[in-house]
Protein backbone atom coordinates (compact mmCIF):
# COMPACT_ATOMS: atom_id res chain seq x y z
CA UNK A 1 0.00 0.00 0.00
CA UNK A 2 1.27 3.53 -1.16
CA UNK A 3 2.12 6.05 1.49
CA UNK A 4 -1.09 8.21 -0.43
CA UNK A 5 -3.41 5.18 -0.19
CA UNK A 6 -2.59 4.68 3.50
CA UNK A 7 -2.76 8.38 4.26
CA UNK A 8 -6.26 8.21 2.34
CA UNK A 9 -7.72 5.02 3.95
CA UNK A 10 -7.01 6.06 7.58
CA UNK A 11 -8.38 9.59 6.87
CA UNK A 12 -11.92 8.14 5.85
CA UNK A 13 -11.62 5.30 8.91
CA UNK A 14 -11.80 6.37 12.43
CA UNK A 15 -10.48 2.95 13.28
CA UNK A 16 -7.88 3.19 11.22
CA UNK A 17 -4.38 3.80 13.01
CA UNK A 18 -2.95 7.05 12.48
CA UNK A 19 -0.42 6.42 9.26
CA UNK A 20 3.46 6.54 10.37
CA UNK A 21 5.77 9.57 10.11
CA UNK A 22 2.81 12.08 10.75
CA UNK A 23 3.94 14.80 13.07
CA UNK A 24 1.85 17.99 14.92
CA UNK A 25 4.72 20.48 13.60
CA UNK A 26 6.93 19.78 17.46
CA UNK A 27 8.12 16.65 16.52
CA UNK A 28 5.54 14.54 18.00
CA UNK A 29 3.11 12.34 16.28
CA UNK A 30 0.14 13.84 15.34
CA UNK A 31 -2.40 11.69 17.31
CA UNK A 32 -5.45 13.66 18.06
CA UNK A 33 -4.48 16.15 16.02
CA UNK A 34 -4.88 13.80 12.50
CA UNK A 35 -8.25 12.72 14.45
CA UNK A 36 -9.90 16.40 14.40
CA UNK A 37 -8.40 16.55 10.66
CA UNK A 38 -10.24 12.97 10.39
CA UNK A 39 -13.21 13.99 11.62
CA UNK A 40 -13.57 17.61 9.84
CA UNK A 41 -12.94 15.87 6.03
CA UNK A 42 -15.40 13.47 6.97
CA UNK A 43 -17.68 16.09 8.17
CA UNK A 44 -17.60 18.18 5.23
CA UNK A 45 -18.24 15.40 2.92
CA UNK A 46 -21.34 14.47 5.26
CA UNK A 47 -22.57 17.78 4.68
CA UNK A 48 -22.23 17.97 0.71
CA UNK A 49 -24.18 14.94 0.57
CA UNK A 50 -26.72 16.47 2.51
CA UNK A 51 -26.94 19.07 0.48
CA UNK A 52 -27.09 16.68 -2.81
CA UNK A 53 -29.80 14.64 -1.33
CA UNK A 54 -32.34 16.63 0.54
CA UNK A 55 -34.94 14.09 0.42
CA UNK A 56 -33.29 10.91 0.98
CA UNK A 57 -32.03 12.64 3.93
CA UNK A 58 -35.51 13.48 4.81
CA UNK A 59 -37.06 9.78 3.99
CA UNK A 60 -34.55 8.44 6.57
CA UNK A 61 -33.55 11.39 8.83
CA UNK A 62 -30.99 13.47 9.41
CA UNK A 63 -28.94 11.05 12.53
CA UNK A 64 -30.09 7.75 10.21
CA UNK A 65 -28.36 10.06 7.26
CA UNK A 66 -25.48 10.70 8.68
CA UNK A 67 -24.14 7.28 10.47
CA UNK A 68 -25.12 5.71 6.63
CA UNK A 69 -23.10 8.22 4.89
CA UNK A 70 -20.50 7.56 7.37
CA UNK A 71 -20.26 3.70 5.96
CA UNK A 72 -21.03 4.88 2.57
CA UNK A 73 -17.42 7.56 2.67
CA UNK A 74 -15.22 4.72 3.78
CA UNK A 75 -16.64 2.48 0.22
CA UNK A 76 -16.89 5.60 -1.79
CA UNK A 77 -14.29 7.74 -1.48
CA UNK A 78 -14.29 11.35 -3.83
CA UNK A 79 -12.96 10.36 -7.11
CA UNK A 80 -12.83 14.40 -8.53
CA UNK A 81 -11.84 17.34 -7.20
CA UNK A 82 -15.17 18.88 -7.35
CA UNK A 83 -17.51 18.15 -4.04
CA UNK A 84 -20.36 19.26 -5.33
CA UNK A 85 -20.77 16.16 -7.52
CA UNK A 86 -19.60 13.54 -5.30
CA UNK A 87 -21.91 11.22 -4.40
CA UNK A 88 -22.73 9.54 -7.66
CA UNK A 89 -22.16 5.95 -6.30
CA UNK A 90 -25.05 6.64 -3.17
CA UNK A 91 -28.24 5.38 -5.55
CA UNK A 92 -25.97 1.79 -6.06
CA UNK A 93 -24.53 1.59 -2.23
CA UNK A 94 -28.09 2.57 -0.77
CA UNK A 95 -29.41 -0.28 -3.06
CA UNK A 96 -27.39 -2.98 -1.33
CA UNK A 97 -27.35 -1.30 1.95
CA UNK A 98 -29.51 -3.85 4.18
CA UNK A 99 -30.54 -1.78 6.77
CA UNK A 100 -32.57 0.52 4.68
CA UNK A 101 -33.90 -2.53 2.02
CA UNK A 102 -36.96 -2.27 3.22
CA UNK A 103 -37.19 1.47 1.30
CA UNK A 104 -36.95 -0.18 -1.78
CA UNK A 105 -37.57 3.52 -3.22
CA UNK A 106 -34.63 4.85 -1.51
CA UNK A 107 -32.53 4.44 -4.30
CA UNK A 108 -34.44 5.86 -6.66
CA UNK A 109 -35.04 8.98 -5.00
CA UNK A 110 -30.99 9.18 -4.51
CA UNK A 111 -30.68 8.65 -8.49
CA UNK A 112 -33.33 11.37 -9.23
CA UNK A 113 -31.10 13.74 -6.56
CA UNK A 114 -28.10 12.93 -8.58
CA UNK A 115 -29.88 13.31 -12.00
CA UNK A 116 -30.51 16.98 -10.79
CA UNK A 117 -27.24 17.48 -9.68
CA UNK A 118 -25.07 15.99 -12.95
CA UNK A 119 -27.64 18.17 -14.90
CA UNK A 120 -27.10 21.57 -13.41
CA UNK A 121 -23.57 20.54 -13.79
CA UNK A 122 -23.60 19.55 -17.32
CA UNK A 123 -22.42 21.57 -20.56
CA UNK A 124 -24.37 24.40 -22.09
CA UNK A 125 -25.83 23.71 -25.60
CA UNK A 126 -27.90 26.20 -27.78
CA UNK A 127 -31.43 24.42 -28.47
CA UNK A 128 -33.15 24.03 -31.67
CA UNK A 129 -35.11 27.00 -32.93
CA UNK A 130 -38.65 25.18 -32.41
CA UNK A 131 -39.38 26.88 -35.69
CA UNK A 132 -37.18 24.55 -37.16
CA UNK A 133 -39.04 21.03 -36.05
CA UNK A 134 -42.36 23.14 -36.93
CA UNK A 135 -41.18 23.62 -40.89
CA UNK A 136 -40.26 19.79 -41.23
CA UNK A 137 -42.75 17.50 -43.07
CA UNK A 138 -44.38 14.91 -40.98
CA UNK A 139 -42.25 12.43 -43.07
CA UNK A 140 -39.03 14.85 -42.84
CA UNK A 141 -39.17 14.59 -38.66
CA UNK A 142 -39.19 11.26 -38.78
CA UNK A 143 -36.32 10.65 -40.20
CA UNK A 144 -34.52 13.25 -38.78
CA UNK A 145 -31.92 12.07 -36.07
CA UNK A 146 -31.84 15.26 -32.82
CA UNK A 147 -29.39 15.55 -30.80
CA UNK A 148 -29.80 16.20 -27.00
CA UNK A 149 -28.49 18.17 -24.61
CA UNK A 150 -25.56 17.45 -22.05
CA UNK A 151 -27.67 18.21 -19.22
CA UNK A 152 -30.63 15.34 -19.82
CA UNK A 153 -31.48 12.86 -17.48
CA UNK A 154 -34.07 10.15 -17.70
CA UNK A 155 -34.68 8.24 -14.55
CA UNK A 156 -37.26 4.98 -14.88
CA UNK A 157 -38.90 3.40 -11.64
CA UNK A 158 -41.24 1.23 -10.29
CA UNK A 159 -41.95 3.34 -7.99
CA UNK A 160 -43.74 7.21 -8.02
CA UNK A 161 -39.90 8.68 -7.32
CA UNK A 162 -41.41 12.05 -8.72
CA UNK A 163 -44.51 12.00 -6.53
CA UNK A 164 -42.28 10.91 -3.00
CA UNK A 165 -39.51 13.13 -4.16
CA UNK A 166 -42.34 16.22 -4.06
CA UNK A 167 -44.26 14.37 -1.25
CA UNK A 168 -40.84 14.99 1.18
CA UNK A 169 -39.69 18.02 -0.36
CA UNK A 170 -42.63 20.89 -1.48
CA UNK A 171 -45.25 22.13 0.78
CA UNK A 172 -48.73 20.71 -0.36
CA UNK A 173 -47.62 18.04 -2.39
CA UNK A 174 -50.16 15.30 -2.77
CA UNK A 175 -49.25 11.91 -1.36
CA UNK A 176 -47.84 9.60 -3.77
CA UNK A 177 -49.83 7.20 -5.33
CA UNK A 178 -48.22 3.49 -6.06
CA UNK A 179 -48.05 4.00 -10.09
CA UNK A 180 -44.47 3.57 -11.48
CA UNK A 181 -42.78 7.39 -13.00
CA UNK A 182 -40.59 7.70 -15.34
CA UNK A 183 -38.89 11.64 -15.16
CA UNK A 184 -37.16 13.42 -17.62
CA UNK A 185 -34.43 16.03 -15.87
CA UNK A 186 -34.13 19.03 -18.21
CA UNK A 187 -32.15 22.54 -17.87
CA UNK A 188 -34.04 25.38 -19.35
CA UNK A 189 -32.08 28.54 -18.04
CA UNK A 190 -30.09 27.63 -15.60
CA UNK A 191 -32.14 25.20 -13.03
CA UNK A 192 -32.88 21.85 -13.63
CA UNK A 193 -36.86 20.77 -14.02
CA UNK A 194 -38.47 17.54 -13.46
CA UNK A 195 -41.25 16.50 -15.73
CA UNK A 196 -42.70 13.29 -15.04
CA UNK A 197 -43.64 11.24 -18.96
CA UNK A 198 -46.40 9.64 -20.36
CA UNK A 199 -46.22 6.07 -21.45
CA UNK A 200 -43.41 5.31 -23.41
CA UNK A 201 -42.01 9.15 -23.14
CA UNK A 202 -38.64 7.89 -21.17
CA UNK A 203 -37.99 5.05 -23.77
CA UNK A 204 -38.75 7.92 -26.71
CA UNK A 205 -36.21 10.30 -25.58
CA UNK A 206 -33.38 6.96 -24.60
CA UNK A 207 -33.64 6.17 -28.33
CA UNK A 208 -32.97 9.86 -29.09
CA UNK A 209 -30.12 9.71 -27.10
CA UNK A 210 -28.75 6.29 -28.46
CA UNK A 211 -28.97 8.18 -31.77
CA UNK A 212 -31.64 6.51 -33.76
CA UNK A 213 -33.80 8.27 -36.40
CA UNK A 214 -37.45 10.08 -34.68
CA UNK A 215 -39.42 7.45 -36.80
CA UNK A 216 -37.39 4.58 -35.04
CA UNK A 217 -37.99 6.32 -31.58
CA UNK A 218 -41.58 6.77 -32.29
CA UNK A 219 -41.82 2.98 -33.03
CA UNK A 220 -39.58 1.96 -29.43
CA UNK A 221 -42.24 4.09 -27.52
CA UNK A 222 -45.44 2.40 -29.36
CA UNK A 223 -43.95 -0.84 -28.93
CA UNK A 224 -43.86 -0.10 -24.97
CA UNK A 225 -47.13 1.88 -24.79
CA UNK A 226 -49.73 2.14 -27.51
CA UNK A 227 -50.79 5.44 -26.63
CA UNK A 228 -47.60 6.89 -26.80
CA UNK A 229 -48.06 10.86 -27.64
CA UNK A 230 -45.43 12.02 -29.46
CA UNK A 231 -46.62 15.75 -29.52
CA UNK A 232 -46.45 16.05 -25.55
CA UNK A 233 -43.04 14.37 -25.22
CA UNK A 234 -41.53 16.59 -27.97
CA UNK A 235 -43.24 19.71 -26.01
CA UNK A 236 -41.13 18.58 -22.85
CA UNK A 237 -37.91 18.44 -24.90
CA UNK A 238 -38.76 21.41 -26.68
CA UNK A 239 -39.60 23.42 -23.51
CA UNK A 240 -36.60 22.08 -21.62
CA UNK A 241 -34.25 23.06 -24.64
CA UNK A 242 -33.24 19.71 -24.28
CA UNK A 243 -32.85 19.62 -28.11
CA UNK A 244 -29.21 20.58 -29.54
CA UNK A 245 -28.78 19.50 -32.81
CA UNK A 246 -30.76 18.22 -35.50
CA UNK A 247 -29.75 16.09 -38.68
CA UNK A 248 -31.92 15.95 -41.69
CA UNK A 249 -32.45 12.43 -43.08
CA UNK A 250 -34.06 11.13 -45.91
CA UNK A 251 -36.91 14.09 -47.00
CA UNK A 252 -38.30 11.69 -49.71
Amino acid sequence: MSDQTQFRTALLDPQAPVPPGLGDGHGRPAGRRFDVYRNNVASSLIDALEIGFPAVQKLIGPTNFRAIMGFFLRQHPPQAPMIAVYGAALPGFLAKFPPVAHLGYLPDVARLEQALRECYHAADCAPVDPAVLQDLSPHALLSACITLAPALRIIRSPWPVHAIWAFNMQDGAPKPADIPQDVIVTRPGYDPKMTVTGPGGATFAASLAAGVPVGVAHDAALVEAPEFDLPAILGILITGQALCHLTPGDAT
